[in-house]
């Protein structure tokens, strides 16, 4: 097995299904968030033969960021690293979590903090305004990054708002 490296700045490649693909990047470690990786997934959908210079894929719009293990991914055979690009833009995401993950009793969370990358939580209670487009942040497995980039939504519960 051929080691591969992943370092801020890598962009991979996602196979959605037999004839189409999406783009990542790797943008940030998020220090508050166990250390993980940040990643930014754009939102535009390439053929799956199509080789787009990825200076200009960097510049599509973002569909979602999210934090996850990318080597897990690489090793899942999810995703394959094609390159990488210098242009990281700014993480100015927020993202949430709630003291109920988990908890299949609580269907809505009056328990919520945001942050974000590298920056102290805030304790919110209730979500509300803008920190309702906070992404969710708990480190997502990369099978869920690959459903999201399919259906535009994870596939597992977390409590609402």
């Amino acid at each position: 097995m051929t080691r591969i490296i992943i370092k801020k700045v890598d962009v991979f490649s996602a196979a959605l299904n037999d004839t189409q693909k999406k783009y990542f990047q790797f943008v940030q470690l998020d220090l508050t968030q166990l250390n993980s990786e940040v990643i930014r997934v754009f939102k535009k959908t390439y053929l799956i033969d199509e080789r787009p210079l990825l200076e200009n894929v960097v510049k599509e719009e973002v569909d979602f960021y999210a934090h996850v293990v990318v080597k897990w991914g690489i090793q899942m055979k999810l995703w394959k690293k094609v390159g990488n690009v210098s242009d990281v833009g700014k993480v100015n995401q927020f993202f949430r979590a709630s003291d109920d993950y988990g908890n299949p009793k609580v269907s809505v969370s009056s328990s919520w903090r945001v942050w974000k990358v590298n920056e102290p939580f805030i304790k919110v209670g209730k979500l509300k305004g803008d920190y309702q487009k906070a992404e969710i942040g708990v480190v997502v497995a990369p099978n869920n990054i690959l459903g999201r980039m399919q259906t535009g939504r994870y596939d597992f519960f977390y409590p609402g708002f």
